[in-house]
């Protein structure tokens, strides 16, 4: 295993990439071609490029793309895209490199990535190799969170079209639709030698410092070494809607010292019955849960300031 400095001269020096873009994301198939000039333009050396059509193939093309060897597998799509990449590449030669274009792009955010695509194609061009955490749920590694409750049946119930059309906002407006159908979950999570109890319609287990494109708070990000337990609102509808629409406002206003969110490395979590799981956006099994970090899993290309822990 190279060390990061490494790894990032031989990116800049060699420029040998596979470049693999989800076509079925928002923006994916528009901006394939435009991504395929930005690179050839800054001097990569694509050893091969993957647009892939059917979200079914996208974990078998990723495993192909990294079997050729290059030093810098770019992936361009959504958060769920970005994910299948890291759980592929963890603590694995080779770095990660992301175009995000998706809907929300939580990732991207939280590694410091910008949204437009010729600034993304920049920090490949100029970034370094950073680590950073990934979550794992259960032994399924994840770069965003863990949600149990009304996000996994969003998951689920979201139309693809409605995705497309109106982007991140697709989310609430599903919601909106399930809400009055939904069921409070009582929640049990241990961590830390303690017990926390929750009634809630929703409760996320955050690596990254976003989620719907917002902050979670000023200072969580996935290089700390720690996961953001936190649930939505109370037993009520209206608490959810009410803590759903103060977490996108003030996010960057509050730390993890606030309540209600818990940081710890590692945490047991249990539902009354059990409950959908949902791990960066995809259906991944039922509660009961073990939910632990896999430290400087990954490696990614990210913007020459970041700071590395």
């Amino acid at each position: 295993m190279r060390t990061k400095q490494e790894l990032s001269a031989a990116i800049r020096q060699d420029r040998r990439a596979v470049l693999v873009v989800n076509a079925h994301s928002r923006w994916g198939r528009h901006l394939y071609e435009r991504a395929c000039e930005l690179l050839a333009t800054a001097g990569f050396d694509l050893l091969a490029r993957y647009p892939v059509e059917q979200p079914g193939q996208l974990e078998r093309v990723l495993a192909a793309a990294a079997d050729l060897g290059p030093d810098l597998l770019i992936a361009g799509g959504g958060d769920g895209t970005l994910s299948a990449a890291a759980r592929l590449l963890a603590h694995r030669d080779i770095a990660l490199g992301l175009l995000p274009l998706g809907t929300t792009n939580n990732f991207a955010r939280t590694v410091g990535i910008p949204l437009q695509l010729d600034q993304a194609v920049a920090v490949l061009t100029d970034g370094k190799v950073v680590d950073v955490d990934l979550g794992l749920a259960g032994d399924i590694p994840f770069t965003n969170h863990v949600g149990v409750g009304l996000s996994a049946t969003i998951m689920l119930r979201t139309p693809p079209r409605l995705k497309r059309l109106t982007g991140r906002v697709a989310y609430p407006l599903t919601a909106l639709a399930l809400l009055a159908r939904q069921r409070p979950l009582r929640v049990t999570i241990r961590a830390a030698g303690s017990e926390h109890a929750f009634v809630t319609h929703q409760l996320y287990v955050a690596n990254g410092g976003f989620h719907a494109g917002r902050p979670i708070t000023a200072d969580a990000d996935a290089d700390d070494r720690l996961l953001v337990a936190y649930a939505v609102g109370g037993p009520t509808r209206g608490g959810l809607l009410r803590d759903t629409l103060r977490n996108a406002t003030t996010g960057h206003r509050r730390t993890l010292h606030e309540e209600p969110f818990l940081a710890v490395d590692e945490l047991w979590l249990e539902t009354d019955q059990p409950a959908r799981v949902e791990v960066d956006g995809e259906l991944r099994g039922r509660t009961p849960i073990r939910v632990g970090l896999a430290a400087n899993a990954l490696r990614v290309m990210a913007p020459a300031d970041t700071r590395d822990r």
